[in-house]
């Protein structure tokens, strides 16, 4: 090849080079000069001598570094086909390159020194140990030249242990052989490393105060931190003897370094990944050297240097690095210490606490954080928990909490010197507040783990605090209120003292009812600081809502002294009615609502946990509530309802059956008149009516002011809240013998259980008609005729609400201004909650009726009717977010409290027709989806925006996994595990993926479970939705249903005669499955566990699915038979189930989906060399045939 060619084919690289680089290039221009050198590095024979002339120092950077991707691409993609000598000429050039053929160390561009470095790794990890033994001597002679070849050799250690043993972006064989190799010279490499840091760390330090000497300073600057960067890639796997080696000699190192500001960052980062090694506790017990006086002392004096220098991004980085230094030090020292090993607690314990200490009180909130877990395992510590030196630092931890709960140090303000630092760590105060949310969580438990150990000092300082609280004068802060004049917002200095001080005495007082023994309890300072707070007035919300908790927490005290209930109860009482103006027509702000809605919450969390205290002053408690449900106007209906749970609650205590019974008929008796009334029933069972009555027909002029028919949807309101809180609460005696006594036991089971009545259950039941009413009503609501007769003013009062949307699309609420805001709803958005709310709370009685009336709901006439014609009436119209609650707070409930002799009657003609209605449903909308990310293209019309989309989108998400959760919770019982009825927070998508995949091994039908699949148009439904959903863009439902429930249901039905058209299909939707999910590994492993199951248990029945097999792109066929041959043939002996699914695995590569970045991704091929272990004759019964790519033989010696 003449030169000539070599340099004209330069020369329009150059330009082609050029003109991509070049801002002003137009697109097109771009594009060609892109195609030309993609297309020169592809196809050109010459592409090593114009590389290595583009690789020039006498080029432009830019040049240079396509010269070497040029050279990086021959590597990689043509290696394998290079004559041997071609390899030799390239190898010595780019170790000339390195040699001298780059501008010097300080002078050199970084991505340079990168590509070059990238050049020489891809060469090793072809070519090395076998056919290039001298590599590392190499390097040695070139680390001789110079601190430019020293710093480059650096980089290529660091890169080949980063590809190698972190990213292991290499076939397992080289990557085998590479990293003995490393491990066998391990010592050499670390002694290399730390000579290289040692000597030029003493040539800078030597050169650094000489003025003249600068760049040589510099240049041995740079080697250092180089060094450090490598040995950060080696800490991390090497044996830890490497790290402890001479008395810890690179320990003392860093420790030493972290004196020195250029090279400290590196140096801590090295410190911090060899402290928290993990490994046999024996090898890590040399790791306490930095427990020592040496190590403490340069810890310390780095930590104060570094905060001494104000706020400056590097130093602040550092202290970050120092304190997660001092936190690996902790947990060391407690996996260390216990009581069966011989490590000494260190001399030095007290000094670590207090620099901790010292961390725990920075100005920045996430150094402060950053300390909370360690806090938490010295404190849990066996050993550690008893040492004097620890518990000395409860105090001072609790007093550090004190001031760390105050929320302060958002980003946007400057009333704390944390807001500095915090403009560091957050963008936006929604960051700050949500971090700030977690950490005061976390400190509650460290607190109450610190209280454990000493619960009388924490409740002495909470004490302290609240008294200081109670009487110090309010400070609103320079902003106002939009509550009112003089009130405090949530920012204001006073409101973020007594929200902290609240929260510790909460945590703090919790605590010490746990840990004290009944009497030692101090009960007068606990009864005289609730006397304080019952006798603390004020008209701020924000202070009363806190002080509301305080009464709570301090509550147990009332336990010891009942004298006391009758003043916590009116406290409570006069809070549920608050107002800031009394009479005002103004809607209530946001803080106001919350102290009432805080007020009811704590008298039903009175009522449910202390029942038998309260009971006494039972009618003292029901003569109030009905004094304030005697006012239509006075409360909220949530109020009213909340205030009625509570004595719904109490009366449970009467244990008297035709008492409780009584006293609810009496309390329900202004619902079921109102309920029952003629007039009330035409409205229910009348679409039309109904619009009308609630005033959804109307057009409204002033849409924020005006709203006739306000009243009569609270009616209704107060009629369903009421009955769903009788459901709800309304129970009989826990204790067998008191619900016998009581007469609530009418008999028992065939199988000997009791069974017991609800003394609500008559009230109940005669409301059920008109609440099947409403509710068939409020479905076909959503017919289309229905909708066109809502007013103008509320087209879209049957849409979602703000808040579910943003909800289901993850959006953070927007911060905290909301509290005070009044809440001006326009009547749509009332409409649109009261529709939300009113079908929420409907089915929410629906589910609740199973579990609280047993029998008695049950075996009412013709129950499966009486659903089937109101409850799933209309469904095709009913809304994704509408039916997923019905499915959720209703369907799940109703169906596994149901007892067994119900299955028949009751929930199989349900199920069935909605199984059945739901795949068909589902199936279409993703077929809509997947559609819509097939065009993808710009449609002009844009009625659709993107929000909406994704909001459509993510709700199918939402509802598919409500369904799938549905079926599983229907038929599969997990032995062992009790199911979960929470469903998945909205739009958690993140949620972890298990990749370690075997489905429990005891998933079982349930009966009802079998029941359902042995009606045939059910179990087709279960089986068709089951597996249709693996290809649903939805990874969390596919590996929940490929992992619990598609092999159970499919196992049911295994013993009949299946279609072979049938198993095909099963088995090719498993592979369907493969094609969208393969890309997530937990996915991935449940999907192949799953065709791998079919494929084995229905092989030998059906050879079709060896045709299924025979269409998957690239099988190898050979291979295949080789499979088969084994799976058929009974007489062979079985081969370990990893190596058959391993196998089976590999054939079925050519299915499994690949993540975008990598569907188009040029394959890099590394051919295995000579093996570096010695062949062992194969045994007779080893499968030597197992591997099909030759690798039989290397396989035996897997570790």
């Amino acid at each position: 090849m003449s030169a000539e060619q070599v340099s004209s084919l330069c020369e329009q690289l150059v330009k082609a080079v050029t003109v991509i680089m070049d801002p002003a290039s137009t697109q097109r221009y771009r594009l060609e000069a892109l195609k030309f050198c993609e297309e020169f590095k592809e196809k050109c024979p010459i592409c090593v001598p114009c590389g290595l002339k583009l690789a020039e120092k006498t080029q432009t950077a830019i040049v240079r570094h396509f010269g070497l991707q040029i050279l990086e691409h021959v590597v990689k993609f043509r290696w394998n086909n290079m004559p041997r000598l071609e390899k030799v000429y390239l190898k010595n050039n780019v170790m000339g390159l390195i040699s001298s053929g780059t501008q010097s160390i300080l002078e050199e561009e970084s991505h340079i020194k990168d590509v070059l470095s990238r050049i020489v790794v891809e060469m090793i990890k072809r070519e090395w140990p076998q056919h290039w033994p001298d590599m590392l001597k190499e390097l040695d002679t070139l680390s001789k030249q110079g601190e430019t070849q020293t710093e480059l050799v650096m980089f290529i250690l660091l890169r080949l242990a980063e590809d190698v043993v972190t990213f292991q972006t290499l076939p397992t064989q080289r990557r085998r052989d590479i990293q003995q190799t490393l491990t066998q010279n391990m010592e050499k490499i670390f002694s290399f490393l730390l000579t290289t840091l040692q000597q030029n760390v003493n040539k800078y330090r030597r050169m650094k105060a000489d003025l003249g000497q600068e760049p040589k300073a510099q240049a041995n600057c740079r080697v250092g931190i180089a060094a450090l960067n490598t040995l950060a890639g080696y800490i991390d796997w090497v044996a830890l003897s490497h790290i402890t080696a001479d008395n810890c000699k690179l320990l003392e190192m860093l420790c030493l370094l972290l004196n020195e500001p250029e090279l400290q960052i590196g140096a801590a980062e090295c410190l911090l990944i060899a402290v928290s090694r993990k490994g046999k506790l024996e090898d890590r017990k040399p790791l306490m050297v930095l427990f020592g006086d040496v190590a403490m002392h340069y810890i310390l004096s780095a930590a104060q240097t570094a905060d001494g220098e104000g706020l400056v991004e590097k130093h602040y980085v550092f202290l970050k690095r120092l304190c997660q230094v001092l936190c690996a030090l902790g947990s060391q020292l407690c996996a260390l210490l216990g009581s069966d090993s011989d490590v000494e607690t260190p001399t030095n314990l007290g000094k670590y606490l207090d620099s901790f200490l010292a961390f725990t009180t920075h100005p920045s909130q996430f150094l402060r954080s950053s300390t909370q877990i360690t806090w938490g395992a010295l404190f849990r510590h066996e050993v550690l928990s008893r040492d004097p030196l620890l518990l000395a630092m409860i105090p001072k931890y609790l007093r550090a909490s004190m001031t760390n709960l105050v929320k302060v140090g958002f980003p946007s303000k400057t009333d704390s010197p944390s807001c500095e630092y915090s403009r560091f760590d957050f963008d936006s105060d929604e960051d700050f507040n949500a971090f700030f949310n977690s950490f005061r969580a976390q400190q509650g438990e460290v607190m109450r783990m610190a209280c454990r150990l000493d619960p009388r000092t924490g409740f002495q300082m909470a004490g302290e605090w609240l008294k200081y609280q109670l009487t110090a004068p309010v400070d609103t802060g320079p902003m106002n209120s939009k509550t009112g004049e003089g009130l405090c917002s949530i920012f204001s200095p006073s409101f973020v003292q007594w929200d902290a001080m609240t929260f510790f005495s909460e945590s703090v007082i919790s605590q010490m009812f746990r840990t004290l023994d009944k009497d030692e309890i101090p009960v007068n300072d606990g009864i005289d600081l609730l006397q304080l707070v019952l006798n603390f007035e004020t008209k701020d919300p924000l202070i009363l809502s806190c002080v509301l908790t305080n009464v709570s927490a301090l509550f147990p005290f009332v336990t010891y002294r009942p004298e006391y209930l009758p003043q916590v109860l009116s406290k409570l009482f006069s809070s549920v009615t608050f107002e800031v103006i009394e009479e005002s027509k103004a809607p209530r702000t946001r803080a106001v609502k919350n102290v009432r809605r805080h007020a009811c919450s704590s008298i039903i969390k009175m009522c449910r946990d202390y029942p038998q205290l309260v009971l006494p002053n039972f009618e003292m408690l029901y003569n109030h509530v009905k004094q304030l449900l005697s006012n239509e106007l006075l409360l909220t209906q949530m109020e009213k309802c909340a205030l009625m749970e509570a004595l719904v609650l109490i009366s449970n205590q009467f244990k008297d059956y035709e008492r409780q019974k009584a006293f609810l008929e009496e309390l329900m008796a202004p619902v079921a008149s109102l309920w029952l009334s003629t007039e009330m029933q035409r409205i229910l069972s009348d679409p039309e009516a109904f619009i009308s009555y609630v005033g959804a027909d109307n057009k409204i002029a002033d849409p924020v002011l005006e709203d006739p028919s306000g009243l009569n949807r609270s009616r209704i309101s107060f009629c369903v809240y009421t009955i769903l809180g009788v459901v709800k609460r309304a129970r009989w005696p826990v204790a067998a013998e008191e619900a016998k006594a009581g007469g609530f036991l009418v008999g028992y089971m065939p199988s000997g259980s009791p069974i017991y009545r609800n003394p609500c259950t008559e009230q109940v039941l005669k409301l059920l008609d008109n609440l099947l009413a409403l509710i068939r009503t409020h479905n076909n609501l959503y017919m289309p005729e229905m909708v066109a007769k809502l007013g103008e003013t509320f087209a879209k009062a049957l849409d979602m609400l703000e808040v579910e949307k943003n909800a289901i699309l993850g959006l953070p609420q927007p911060l905290l201004e909301l509290y005070d805001s009044p809440v001006y709803k326009t009547v749509l958005e009332r409409m649109q909650g009261f529709f939300c709310t009113l079908y929420d709370n409907c089915f929410h009685i629906l589910g609740n009726a199973g579990p609280s009336m047993q029998q008695d709901f049950y075996t009412v006439e013709g129950l499966a009717t009486l659903l089937l014609s109101s409850a799933f009436v209309n469904l095709n119209n009913i809304p994704d977010y509408r039916l997923r609650p019905m499915l959720r707070v209703f369907v799940k409930p109703l169906v596994l409290s149901c007892p067994l002799e119900h299955y028949e009657t009751l929930v199989c003609p349900m199920l069935g027709p909605l199984f059945t209605y739901l795949h068909v449903r589902l199936s279409q909308k993703w077929q809509v989806i997947n559609q819509r990310s097939m065009l993808c293209e710009d449609d002009a019309a844009d009625d659709n925006p993107e929000s909406q989309e994704m909001l459509e989108e993510q709700l199918v998400r939402l509802l598919t996994r409500e369904v799938m959760d549905l079926i599983t919770v229907c038929c599969v019982s997990k032995k062992g595990a009790e199911h979960n009825t929470t469903a998945t927070v909205d739009g958690d998508d993140d949620e972890v993926m298990a990749t370690e995949v075997t489905p429990p091994a005891s998933a079982e039908l349930t009966e009802l479970g079998k029941c359902l699949m042995k009606q045939e148009d059910v179990c087709t439904a279960l089986l068709i939705t089951a597996y249709t959903s693996l290809s649903w863009k939805d990874t969390l439902s596919c590996q929940r249903t490929t992992t619990q429930l598609c092999w159970p249901l499919l196992k049911q039905v295994l013993p009949g005669n299946l279609l072979p058209d049938a198993v095909s299909w099963f088995f090719t939707s498993v592979l369907k499955g493969l094609q969208t999910h393969g890309q997530h590994d937990g996915c991935m492993a449940a999907l192949v566990h799953l065709a791998f199951q079919i494929y084995e248990a229905l092989r030998p029945r059906y050879a079709e699915l060896k045709a299924v097999m025979e269409q998957i792109p690239d099988i190898q066929r050979e291979s295949l038979e080789q499979f088969e041959s084994k799976l058929l043939n009974p007489t062979l002996q079985k081969v370990a189930d990893k190596r058959r699914k391993d196998h089976f695995k590999r054939l079925i590569t050519g299915c499994i989906g690949k993540p975008l970045g990598e569907q188009f991704r040029k394959e890099v091929h590394i051919r295995n060399l000579p093996s570096l272990f010695k062949k062992v004759k194969p045994s007779l019964e080893t499968d030597v045939l197992e591997n099909e790519d030759g690798e039989g033989l290397t396989a035996l010696f897997e570790p």
